[in-house]
């Protein structure tokens, strides 16, 4: 083959320099005067060629002196290969011809370990053989409390048999372990004596690290020497002795745990109810806290610190505190019982006097240990409480009731302020009581507050409820004998005061200052109770005005009688008795007098018509209907009742209908009056045209169908007059049956 055939990239990398060359050489003598420096362009290139062939001699030359070394390196290990190969073959041949000899060897072997076996046993016989005697003298050590002393001695002992067992069981030597068991047997009593003597050191412990310390530590020590024994035993996990692991940290926590729920909680059952269950509480704050100082400043002293003893001992303390508490509740408590245990769980144990205290912070802490009651045991609790409360609050409600209804019927007006106004000492109870209920639970949560002053309000209408049918009672009895009781107005006027009291103290009752509004239902109840001793009262001042009504109109009235000078003098008598009220309440009587007054003199005007025979006669009625209106317009007003608020203006407004001279105007007359006056009836209309006596059927046709042309809807707080007077139906004609009417 041609060399270009064996070296294509020779060829290729000649044609690519060719090319560069051409092309560089174009570049330069692209312009006939560059021709001048061939010369020196070929001797530059030249010597340029020159260094780069001697570089590549060079190189070339490193190369081959670096295979040669390579190669001859090569040729020097194989031959060492070689050698060893030699070696190694020769060495297994020679084993193989000695393989009988190590036959010998293994018996030899087997002869040795079992000689060193019966060596260490010789050596250990004579502490086998004095296991007893420990056993003695470890009991007598127990006995006179030198713990440290028998606890090493009863370690030695344990390795010893340990030590023995862990052999047997290596060998698979189990049958011979119940005979190493039985010679050791005395360890576990004396085990189980050093564990009564540390429990109960443990147990006396809050008293052993005030006067003798040094017992308490010695507990501690062997209790953590056991405990290093348990974790190494563990960590091996080959071989675990008989009693392994003892946990005796686990017990000494458990132990602690047992003597401080014991001592405190597990006491015979006291007195769940008012001081004893008072002194209890009081008791558990004071040792608690006192025990917990001790464990501060004392026993954290005496055990290593990853014990956490304080915060073991907190916990447990509160722990058995939340139990000891649910079993408390589990009583019938009365309402002090269950306010002490809500006060004594939210407020006394995480106050400065106990859980708080300054002697306790800042390394006591509860705060991580959670509430002692959950809100839901707490809510439970506070609705036991509001039902005591309820129950309580219902029966002395339910006497001041009593002792009221009794006090109606005394010899003897109520009582008065210092502004003359009749009063008892309802309202004063009734509100302290409720008030002093409501302040005692603001002292426990704002819950609890908030419920107590719901139920207050439900009591408290309840009440109103009860004090209003003891009202409706007293005024039966005294419908039965107007005699009883002796002061029946002055004591519904007292009412009417306590109502007020009531009313106007309720909003304070309130928890939020800022909410002052009276509840819908509750001021609906104030409301009634209002209305019913206004209606008594109404009902008093009508019996008294009845005698003189009858008497309206007549003959005798129309030609001038002092009949309304005696209805004033009722009225007058009566305004006297109100003004024993304060003046919210009465100028509401003022009012509902006046409107009594009023209607009742209209009704005995339209229920009892008189028609007039003539013009002098109508002419006389409108005197005397406006001298008596004037003359009840000026008392009332005397009385101080605005002319606004009277309903005597439609005395005036139908003695304008009688007075008017021509009947041919009466439609635009009425239908102005019932324009004013809307719950008048086509009855009452026609009845003060009877009593005009000169309307014919034409204009009593016109008025009506103009009445029924412009139809009335009472407006929004209109005081209906007319329609409480029912006007007597008209007689129709009496026909026989085989006559015709006339």
């Amino acid at each position: 083959a041609s060399p270009d055939e064996e070296w294509p990239e020779a060829e290729k990398a000649e044609k690519l320099a060719r090319g560069a060359a051409l092309k560089w050489a174009s570049g330069v003598f692209y312009r006939p005067e560059k021709l001048e420096g061939l010369g020196h362009y070929r001797r530059r290139e030249t010597q340029r060629n020159s260094s780069i062939q001697s570089r590549l001699k060079s190189t070339v030359q490193s190369y081959l002196e670096g295979v040669s070394a390579g190669l001859e390196q090569l040729r020097s290990a194989a031959q060492e290969v070689q050698s060893v190969c030699q070696d190694l073959e020769a060495a297994r041949w020679a084993l193989l011809d000695s393989a009988d000899h190590f036959q010998g060897l293994q018996q030899m072997r087997e002869l040795m370990e079992e000689h060193v076996q019966l060596a260490s046993v010789v050596q250990v016989l004579p502490q086998i053989f004095s296991v007893h005697e420990v056993f003695s003298h470890i009991l007598q050590l127990l006995h006179g409390q030198r713990l440290l002393e028998a606890h090493v001695e009863l370690m030695m002992v344990e390795q010893l048999r340990d030590d023995i067992l862990s052999q047997l069981h290596l060998r698979g030597l189990s049958s011979a372990q119940a005979t190493v068991l039985s010679y050791f047997g005395g360890l576990q009593e004396l085990n189980e004596s050093l564990a009564k003597q540390l429990w109960d050191i443990v147990g006396s412990s809050l008293r052993l690290v005030r006067e003798d310390p040094v017992l308490f530590v010695t507990a501690v020590r062997i209790i953590e020497r056991e405990e290093k024994i348990d974790d190494t035993l563990l960590l091996e996990a080959t071989f675990l002795p008989p009693g392994r692991p003892k946990g005796w940290r686990q017990k000494f926590y458990q132990v602690l745990q047992d003597t401080i729920t014991g001592a405190r909680f597990h006491a015979p059952r006291m007195d769940a109810e008012g001081p004893g269950l008072a002194r209890h509480l009081a008791a558990l704050q004071k040792d608690i806290v006192s025990e917990l100082c001790v464990v501060k400043d004392l026993m954290v002293q005496c055990v290593p610190a990853h014990y956490n003893i304080l915060s073991v001992c907190t916990a447990t303390y509160h722990q058995a505190l939340t139990s000891h508490l649910q079993e408390i509740l589990r009583e019938d408590l009365d309402k002090q019982g269950l306010f002490l245990l809500l006060e004594w769980a939210l407020r006394v144990y995480h106050s400065p006097e106990m859980m708080g205290h300054p002697d306790l912070l800042p390394e006591v802490d509860v705060s991580p240990l959670g509430p002692l009651m959950s809100s839901e045991l707490v809510d439970q609790t506070e609705r036991r409480y509001v039902m005591k409360v309820k129950a309580s609050v219902f029966e002395w409600m339910q006497r001041t009731l009593e002792v009221e209804f009794r006090e109606w019927f005394r010899e003897e007006e109520p009582e008065t302020d210092h502004q003359g106004f009749f009063q008892s000492a309802l309202p004063a109870i009734v509100m302290q009581m409720l008030n002093e209920n409501i302040q005692v639970a603001s002292l426990i949560t704002d819950s609890l507050q908030q419920k107590i002053y719901n139920m207050a309000l439900e009591e408290l209408e309840a009440f109103l409820g009860r004090l209003r049918e003891a009202l409706v009672q007293c005024g039966k009895e005294h419908q039965q004998d107007r005699a009883v009781p002796k002061y029946y107005i002055s004591y519904l006027l007292a009412v009417l005061n306590n109502n007020l009291a009531l009313s106007n103290s309720v909003s304070s009752l309130h928890p939020n200052t800022a909410c002052r509004e009276v509840p819908t239902s509750l001021q609906a109840a104030l409301d009634r109770m209002q209305k019913k001793a206004t209606q008594l009262l109404l009902e008093e001042l009508l019996l008294d005005l009845q005698p003189l009504c009858l008497q309206l109109p007549s003959r005798k009235w129309l030609s001038g009688s002092q009949l309304v000078g005696s209805m004033c003098e009722v009225i007058d008598k009566y305004a006297k008795d109100f003004s024993r009220v304060r003046k919210p309440v009465f100028t509401l009587l003022l009012a509902e007098s006046e409107l009594l007054v009023a209607s009742q003199y209209l009704r005995a005007l339209l229920q009892r018509k008189m028609v007039c025979k003539s013009r002098e006669e109508r002419g006389q009625l409108c005197h005397r209907l406006l001298q008596d209106a004037t003359q009840l317009r000026e008392l009332f007003c005397g009385l101080g009742l605005d002319r606004s608020q009277q309903s005597l203006e439609a005395v005036f407004a139908l003695r304008e209908l009688i007075c008017l001279k021509d009947p041919a105007l009466l439609s635009l007359e009425v239908v102005g009056f019932i324009t004013k006056y809307p719950d008048v009836s086509d009855e009452h209309v026609s009845t003060l045209l009877d009593i005009r006596g000169d309307v014919s059927k034409e204009v009593r046709h016109v008025v009506l169908e103009m009445m029924a042309q412009h139809p009335q809807v009472l407006p929004e707080g209109y005081r209906p007059i007319f329609s409480t007077i029912l006007v007597p139906v008209p007689e129709l004609p009496f026909c026989l049956r085989k006559g015709k009417c006339a």
